[in-house]
């Protein structure tokens, strides 16, 4: 019996790093693909990419964070392709209107500007305390994440965030999942809660 397929998704700024645990827990039993975003500026654009660079057929599908948002778009443009499917602290919804919005894309750029002026790593000291448990800033796990975002340029950064801003609303199509999926996020994770999960949970049938 061959190995069963699986699709990685990072997210914002993240690379194969985040998957590297994973994927030695699998093993042989599962091939394991992480995709890599490029400077594509939409979900939809890299949706597209990983579906078209994926194996012919049917795969599961794991996407974290940002790469949560693409998984989904997958499921929205090929579903009879994605056979299981993982999203880990992650959103369904678009960007906010209003006040709520304008915040979300003036915060994004003021990050943005750090990382053009200061440098990526710069930004991430100032982005990743958020993204982590409090008790994880400053130990070799934390220096990782900076590392990760460091391997990464402004322009990606700048595409990705173009990309997050302009973000598809999926809760039209939560209702349509079919699949076995799975929601996985941290309980104390203030970015993705536990309550934006367990309305996708409601949402998705069975």
């Amino acid at each position: 019996m061959s190995a069963k397929r699986l699709l990685l998704l990072p997210g914002l700024l993240c690379d194969e790093t985040v998957w590297l645990d994973q994927i030695a827990a699998l093993g042989a039993a599962v091939e394991c693909t992480v995709a890599s975003y490029g400077t594509l500026s939409s979900i939809e654009a890299m949706a597209r990419q990983v579906l078209d660079t994926a194996p012919a057929g049917a795969f599961a599908v794991a996407g974290h964070s940002m790469g949560g948002r693409v998984a989904l778009e997958m499921a929205r443009i090929a579903p009879e392709r994605v056979e299981r499917l993982a999203l880990l602290d992650t959103g369904y919804q678009g960007r906010g209107e209003g006040l709520s919005g304008e915040s979300e894309q003036r915060g994004r750029e003021r990050l943005l500007d750090i990382a053009r002026t200061q440098g990526m790593r710069a930004m991430g000291e100032a982005w990743a305390p958020g993204m982590v448990h409090p008790s994880q800033v400053g130990t070799p796990l934390f220096g990782a994440i900076l590392d990760m975002i460091e391997r990464k340029t402004p322009d990606i950064y700048a595409a990705q965030i173009q990309a997050l801003l302009g973000r598809p609303d999926a809760t039209a199509l939560l209702g349509h999942i079919n699949c076995p999926t799975l929601l996985v996020c941290g309980r104390d994770d203030t970015w993705s809660p536990l309550s934006r999960h367990e309305q996708m949970l409601a949402a998705i049938p069975g």
